[in-house]
C-alpha cells in the first residue's frame, strides 16, 4: 500500500489548482451557464468521490472507532428561537462597506489587512467597532480593490445567517434561518440523547452536514462560500472533575493526527490561538489549526472550548431541563463542552494544495489512497482487441466489488497513466496478452512509477 508522503516542494499556485480541478471533474464554478453565482461552487464526478472519502475517514477516526461519541443528522430549518437563544441573530455578523463607485461589497476587516499587507505592513483588526473600522479607511484613504475609487459607505454590521420564509400565504409567512453552524442541532436534541441512549459523561455528539453563511467576501477558490460541509461534534463533561484545559488538549492532538493520517504535511501546519477580540461570543478559548493554502495560513479548524453557554442558554430560552443527572449519586448540573469544528471543503481544498505536485514530464496528485477518488484504473492494454477488453472488464468487475475504480481505454497506456496520475489514482492495473495466459496483470505505482506482476485476484491496497 503506498504511504503518502509529503511533498518537499512550495506550495503550488492557486490558478494552476482551480485550473486542474475544472479541468479533471473536481470543482466546477456554480451556475456556469448563467455567468457563474459568487462564492458557489458545484462537486464535479472526482469532488464528489474526495469529500465522501475525507468524511467517511473523519466518522470512522471520531465516531465509529469510539465508544463515547453518538452521531446525529439534524435539520437545516430549525426554530428562529433556536438563533436567538445560541447569540446568532445579535451576534453572527460581519461589519461590511460598499463602494459607491462600483457597488463592490466587501468586508471592512478584510478591505484593511489585504491593503496593509500589500504595504508590507501588519494592521490587526478584530474586535474593532464599525466606527473604529471606518476611522482607519479613511485615515488610510484606503481604495477600492476592485475601481481603485476612494468613495466607500460607512461601516455596518451584516448579519451572515441566511434569512428564509416558512409558509405558502403572503403576508403569514414567518422568518426562519438556514443553519450557521451545525452545533446547535445537537445541542437542542442533548435531552434526547440522555433519554434514549443514557450516556454516561465524558460523551460526544457528532454530526456532517451543509451549513451556510452569507459571505460576501469573494476569491480564493473554495474556501469561504456561502454553503459548505461541516464536521464537527460537541463533547459534553463534569467541569467538576475534569479539567477543560485536559480535555482541550487531548482533542487537539486528535484532530492533528487525524489530518496528518490523511497525507497533511506536517510542516504546513501551525495552530494559532484567537485574541480576546477575535474570539466568538460563546467561547472561552478558542484555537485554528492553519494550511498554508496557495493564499498563505489560512484556518482550517477551530477548536473551541464553549463552557455551557449554549445549554444553559437553551435551557432558559425553551424552559426545558438540560441538565445532566449522574445516575450514581443524583446530582444535577449543565455539561460544559469542548467543541472541534472541521470544515470538509477546507480539508478538500487542502489535501489538493498539499498533493499538487508539477516534475519534468507530469503532473501528480499525491493523494493517499484513502481519500483519492478512484483506487485502481484498469486499462486494456489496446482497446480493439475483443479477448483484451472481456479480460480487462472481468478484472474491473473483481476490484469493483471492493474498490471505486475507473476504467480507461482511452489512447495510449502513456497517456492514461499521465492522466490517472493528475487525478491522483494511486495504481493503475494493465490487461495484456500475458493476463491471457496466466491472470497475472501489470501494476504500475502512481509516485514511484514502479510495475510490477501480479495476479489480478491478488490485487488490493
Amino acid at each position: 500500500m503506498l504511504k503518502q508522503q509529503c511533498s518537499t516542494v512550495d506550495t503550488p499556485d492557486l490558478n494552476k489548482v482551480v485550473s486542474l480541478c475544472k479541468r479533471r471533474g473536481f470543482v466546477f464554478p456554480g451556475s456556469e451557464i448563467y455567468g457563474g453565482l459568487a462564492n458557489t461552487y458545484d462537486l464535479g464526478p472526482l469532488g464528489v468521490e474526495m469529500l465522501r472519502n475525507i468524511a467517511d475517514s473523519w466518522w470512522k477516526f471520531f465516531v465509529h472507532n469510539r465508544e463515547d461519541i453518538f452521531g446525529l443528522d439534524t435539520s437545516i430549518l430549525m426554530s428562529p428561537r433556536v438563533w436567538e437563544a445560541s447569540g446568532h441573530t445579535q451576534n453572527f455578523s460581519d461589519v461590511l462597506l460598499d463602494c459607491k463607485s462600483c457597488q463592490l461589497r466587501t468586508r471592512a476587516d478584510h478591505l484593511i489587512e489585504d491593503f496593509f499587507e500589500s504595504q508590507q505592513k501588519q494592521q490587526k483588526v478584530e474586535g474593532l467597532s464599525p466606527e473604529e473600522l471606518d476611522l482607519i479607511v479613511k485615515e488610510n484613504k484606503i481604495p477600492c480593490p476592485s475601481c481603485k475609487e476612494f468613495n466607500w459607505t460607512p461601516c455596518r454590521k451584516f448579519n451572515l445567517l441566511f434569512e428564509t420564509s416558512i409558509g405558502i400565504i403572503p403576508g403569514e409567512k414567518s422568518t426562519a434561518y438556514l443553519r450557521g453552524e451545525i452545533a446547535q442541532g445537537m445541542f437542542v436534541n442533548f435531552k434526547n440523547i440522555l433519554d434514549t441512549m443514557h450516556p454516561k459523561l465524558p460523551f460526544g455528539l457528532a454530526q456532517v452536514g451543509k451549513a451556510f453563511r452569507n459571505e460576501i467576501t469573494l476569491g480564493n477558490f473554495i474556501f469561504r462560500t456561502l454553503e459548505f460541509n461541516l464536521a464537527e461534534f460537541e463533547y459534553f463533561f463534569n467541569p467538576a472533575t475534569t479539567d477543560w484545559n485536559e480535555v482541550f488538549d487531548y482533542w487537539q492532538g486528535e484532530m492533528f493526527k487525524w489530518i496528518t493520517n490523511l497525507g497533511i504535511c506536517e510542516t504546513k501546519l501551525k495552530w494559532r490561538t484567537h485574541t480576546d477580540e477575535e474570539r466568538s461570543h460563546y467561547s472561552t478559548k478558542t484555537q485554528d489549526l492553519d494550511f498554508e493554502f496557495p493564499m498563505g495560513y489560512k484556518e482550517m479548524f477551530g477548536l473551541a472550548y464553549r463552557t455551557d453557554y449554549d445549554l444553559r442558554n437553551h435551557m432558559e430560552k425553551s424552559g426545558v431541563d438540560l441538565r445532566y443527572v449522574n445516575p450514581e449519586t443524583g446530582e444535577k448540573y449543565i455539561p460544559h463542552v469542548v467543541e472541534p469544528t472541521f470544515g470538509l471543503n477546507r480539508v478538500l481544498f487542502a489535501l489538493l494544495t498539499n498533493g499538487y505536485v508539477e516534475e519534468t514530464d507530469r503532473t501528480v496528485l499525491r493523494l493517499s489512497p484513502q481519500i483519492a477518488p478512484y483506487k485502481f484504473a484498469v486499462f486494456p492494454l489496446v482497446r480493439n482487441k475483443p479477448e483484451l477488453v472481456a479480460k480487462a472488464r472481468e478484472v474491473y468487475k473483481h476490484l469493483s466489488k471492493n474498490y471505486v475504480v475507473a476504467w480507461d481505454d482511452r489512447g495510449n497506456i502513456g497517456k492514461r497513466y499521465l492522466s490517472q496520475d493528475e487525478i491522483g489514482t494511486p495504481y493503475c492495473v494493465t490487461v495484456d496478452y500475458e493476463t491471457l495466459e496466466n491472470g497475472t496483470v501489470t501494476v504500475r505505482d502512481r509516485d514511484t512509477m514502479d510495475q510490477k506482476r501480479v495476479d489480478f485476484r491478488e490485487v488490493s491496497l
